[in-house]
């Protein structure tokens, strides 16, 4: 699985730990910045990956920021993007079960890096149920496809 990680300054520790978590896997990680702890804005990062998981470049996409919301924000302003804020392994699995979430966002201020490593790992190998749920997934994109006019 091809899958775009993605921070800001204030997820940059938690970004780089998941990216050695997954190293030793059988994904192929590629990380999309942000570089280091210096301050920068989250906004193009988010949109960056969020952009590459919609157009099919990536399978999944994984971004952290302090509390994870803006990141979360910005990746579901993109169409085809279905962004989950997990800060629990529950909320992680429901996200890919109910939700197919393609996109998974971690706040680093909110959840210690144990944690968000089990989130990870949960949300990574837990398969969207279908069913019942697709069709709220096409609800859903009826609803997108209102409001995001080309």
């Amino acid at each position: 699985m091809k899958i775009a990680l993605g921070s800001d300054h204030g997820g940059y520790q938690m970004k780089e730990a998941i990216k050695a978590h997954l190293g030793d896997g059988p994904h192929i990680v590629f990380d999309r910045g942000t570089g280091g702890e210096e301050s920068v804005d989250y906004p193009p990062l988010a949109l960056d990956v969020a952009e590459g998981v919609a157009r099919g470049e990536y399978d999944r996409g994984i971004l952290v920021c302090g509390t994870g919301i803006g990141m979360c924000m910005v990746a579901n302003k993109v169409p085809g993007v279905r962004a989950a804020l997990c800060n629990d392994v529950f909320s992680a699995r429901a996200s890919r079960e109910h939700n197919d979430a393609n996109i998974l966002t971690l706040g680093a201020r909110v959840i210690g890096l144990g944690l968000a490593l089990d989130i990870v790992d949960t949300w990574l190998c837990t398969e969207f149920a279908g069913e019942r749920h697709a069709r709220r997934l096409e609800q859903l994109a009826d609803i997108e496809s209102r409001y995001h006019k080309k």
